[in-house]
Formats: C-alpha cells, structure tokens, sequence
C-alpha cells in the first residue's frame, strides 16, 4: 500500500510517519511518498524521520517501517498511490502573515482559518488543489484524498467537484472536544461504548469546519450534556468551557467547537493578537524558520562536536513542543494544559480514517463531508442539514469502513447555529466562485460578507490589499 504526502516538506509531516510507521492502528503501509515544491524542505524532513526510523528500529519496529520516497514531482508522488494526504501550504508562513496583517491593519480579526484571513488563505490554495485533485483523477483515479489543507471545510469542497465523495476533510479540533466530554463522564465516546443498556454511547455534533457544537450526549438512553453544563467543575476540565466562558456554554446548551472563540469573542482576539509582539503567523515564520536553517546547517557541519547533541530530530522535538504549548495562545490566559495537547491530532484521525477504509474495520470519527453525495441534486429532505445546499461541506459524525464514509443523520439545527453556518457557507461560496472564474467581484462580495466584516467598504480594502499581498491571488484576479 502506498500513502502519498502532499506539502512533504511541512513541519508536522514527522508525526504523520511516525504513526504510520509505528502501525499504530494495524495497517501496514509499504510506501510513504513526500511531495513539495521546496527541496530543501524536504531535505530535512526525510533527516528528522530518518531520525524517527532509526529509534524506531532500535525499538523492534523495524519491519513495519515504510520505504519512504521523496520527490518535487507531483505526479511521481501520487502516481499509484491508494491514500494521499493533502496538507499544502500555499506560500508557506510568509502568506501568513500577509493574510493577518491585512486583516489586522483594518481592525479585523487577522486569523489563518477564521475571517478574512481564511478567505485569503482559500483563494490562493484553491486553484492549486484544484490542479493536485486533477493530477490524482489521471494517475490514481481509485485513491482516497484525506484533506488536512486549510481552511478544510472550502478546500474540500472544492476538490469535491473534481474527485466527489473519494475526498474528505478532517480536523482534530471536534473530536478532541469529544473525548473531553468523554473522559469526564467515564466512556468512550468516539468507539461508541456500550452503555449499561447495551446500546452504544452517542453524540451529536454537527457544524462547518472551525463553527460546529457538541449538542448532546446519550448514555443509557439520557442526554447527559445537561448535567455536564450545570457542572462547574466538570467545565473546568473542558478546554472549550474555559476559552468561551462557562456561563456561556450553559446558557447555549452545547459545547463549541474551540474557535468559537473568534465569532463569540472577536474583540478580545483582535486585542490580545495586536498586544502581542508578533502575530501566530509570525512567530511560525520565524520559528520554523529558525529550525529549517539549523537543521540545514546540521546536515552541512554533521560530524563536529557541536552537532553530536542537536540532530534534526532532536531541533524538531524541541520545536514541535512550544509550536503545540502555544497554539491558540491569544485565547488563554495560561499556557495550554498538558492533557489539552495529548490525545492524537491530525496523524491519528488521518490514520484512523486510511486504516477503516482500506480493513473495513467500522470507526466513529467527525468529517468534513458533503451535504449530500457528490454530483447529486439531493432534495432538501435527503441531505444532512436540509436549509443547507446539497454541495455544501458539513462537519459531522461519521462511520467510515470498506464501504466508504457514511454521514449520520443530525437533529434539526437550531435557528441562530443555522444563520452562522448560511452566513459563512454564503462568503466561502463567493470566494471559491473567485477561485474558479478569476472574477474579482465575487472576491469582493465574499470578503464584505463574511460575519466578522460585514461592510463592503472593508470588503473592498481587504481584496486590494490582499492583492498588493499575494501574487497568487493578483495573478488569479488578473492585477498582475
């Protein structure tokens, strides 16, 4: 079996291996490609996961180790392939910070996935996912694309329309909620343990990527979530309570997804961003930045004294610990919790959602998924949120197994979480309509209608300096 890596050279990659290569969930994984369009990257990836496969043979895990390959052809990579994971960053951090500081620099919320910074984030990557979902519909038309690129909800669907339903959007941040929740009240929630009555612990969680709510718990036929929301104790263990407010969460009845915190919070967010001396994307830029270059500059001194201690994997493991105990930072008053970063990430739902499909094994896992199958022109009473389009991208629970990804139904959504989730799904509409046509009005439109701007006069600001910014998104809109 042959798993390919889109955006090889990115930071995360080595967890990604290293799940894999561990056989963590019992899948066997014969070949691992790295695809990016920077060698050097990819240089020093391959190093920190040689690092990786060298401990891990020392371990006894030496025959469950991949052939990794590397390469800056996108074809080679995918060529083949029954699984690709795509995680690209379309200029890389540097874009970044382009896409906060814009935002910023007009009093908006300046945030990679949130507000108009995912929209400009979304219309430079989607031409290109657009370009890698043709290139694997040629060379590989019988692979899976799991989506790790961001924003995941707009970037999915957008690959919908070329690859259908063979293509799927995860995100960690629903799931690690729900094994919050799951742990307090003492089951599994995610493998759907068996209650005292036998029926299996459930869930509902429904949303858009990075705008979606726990709305309830049943354990032996009772909702529990309730009494977990009068609990102030229980909240407390509840990293999502404590960034958007316990009062709050119990006057809503539901737990939200953690970047709930930018629509509910917004003020708050754009003030501790601007108080801070550097932006996320900043101290990313600079920081893997700083690691890149040294573990460079390792791989050129390899074999002095001063680099017996400081391999790439040791540079990475350092790194990989304050990028994870800072993630989120504007949102906490402390730094992140140790049991609030453990627990998986995109890796593990990655690996957990290749290994169901390619055994059959059936897994319980949130997706990104379509509002109906793709190419259908499902009526209102067969799609998943029925006041929602059929093309729309939803995050909800799923089963997965050899059959493929399978939605469950959710309950009716509520009036105010519907009007967020039309509001957003209208501005991510325009944006991926700019994307596909080049047309700089619907660009526009997206940006001023997106709920954290409201304001075409803004909208409009945002779009030129999002232009003088990218040259991606001036080539696309023809202002190059």
């Amino acid at each position: 079996m042959k798993l390919a890596i889109l955006g090889g050279g990115g930071f995360r990659v080595p967890l990604v291996y290293e799940a894999v290569a561990t056989a963590a969930t019992g899948l066997a994984v014969d070949e691992v490609s790295l695809y990016d369009v920077d060698p050097a990257r990819l240089r020093t990836i391959s190093a920190v996961i040689d690092g990786i496969a060298e401990r891990l043979r020392a371990e006894g895990h030496g025959e469950t180790l991949p052939r990794l390959t590397a390469t800056t052809d996108l074809r080679e990579a995918v060529t083949g392939t029954d699984f690709v994971f795509s995680a690209v960053r379309v200029g890389g951090a540097e874009a970044r910070t382009v896409d906060e500081r814009v935002a910023l620099g007009l009093g908006l919320l300046g945030q990679e996935t949130i507000g108009p910074g995912g929209l400009a984030y979304a219309l430079r990557t989607i031409p290109v996912a657009l370009d890698i979902a043709r290139t694997i519909a040629e060379v590989a038309p019988g692979a899976w694309v799991i989506n790790f690129t961001n924003p995941a909800g707009i970037v999915t669907e957008a690959m919908r329309t070329v690859l259908g339903d063979r293509v799927v959007g995860i995100c960690d941040t629903p799931i690690g909620l729900v094994r919050r929740v799951g742990r307090l009240l003492g089951v599994d929630l995610v493998a759907g343990e068996r209650g005292a009555d036998g029926v299996p612990a459930g869930f509902d969680y429904v949303g858009l990527n990075h705008l979606g709510w726990l709305r309830s718990v049943t354990i032996d036929g009772t909702d529990r979530l309730p009494g977990l929301l009068a609990d102030d104790a229980a909240l407390e263990e509840i990293e999502e309570a404590r960034l958007i407010g316990k009062d709050w969460v119990r006057a809503d009845g539901a737990l939200p997804n953690e970047y709930l915190f930018y629509y509910l919070h917004t003020s708050a967010a754009i003030d501790r961003i601007t108080g801070a001396a550097t932006t996320r994307g900043e101290f990313l830029a600079k920081q893997q930045g700083d690691f890149y270059l040294a573990a460079a500059e390792h791989a050129t001194d390899e074999g002095s004294p001063e680099s017996c201690c400081t391999s790439p994997l040791d540079l990475w493991r350092s790194t990989l610990h304050e990028r994870e105990a800072t993630y989120m930072a504007e949102s906490r008053d402390e730094e992140r919790r140790e049991e609030d970063i453990a627990g998986g990430g995109y890796q593990e739902v990655a690996l957990r959602l290749m290994t169901a499909i390619a055994t059959g094994r059936s897994e319980r896992m949130i997706l990104d998924v379509g509002n109906a199958p793709a190419g259908s022109d499902a009526p209102p009473a067969q799609r998943i949120v029925p006041e929602l389009p059929a093309d729309a991208v939803l995050e909800v629970l799923c089963l997965v197994d050899g059959e493929g990804v399978q939605p469950q139904p959710v309950a009716p959504v509520e009036l105010g979480r519907l009007g967020m989730m039309s509001t957003l799904r209208a501005a991510e509409r325009k944006i991926l309509e700019a994307a596909l046509t080049g047309s700089r009005d619907a660009a526009w439109q997206g940006f001023s209608t997106h709920p954290l701007v409201s304001s075409p006069q803004l909208g409009k600001q945002l779009l030129e300096g999002y232009i003088a910014g990218h040259p991606q998104i001036a080539a696309l809109l023809g202002e190059s």
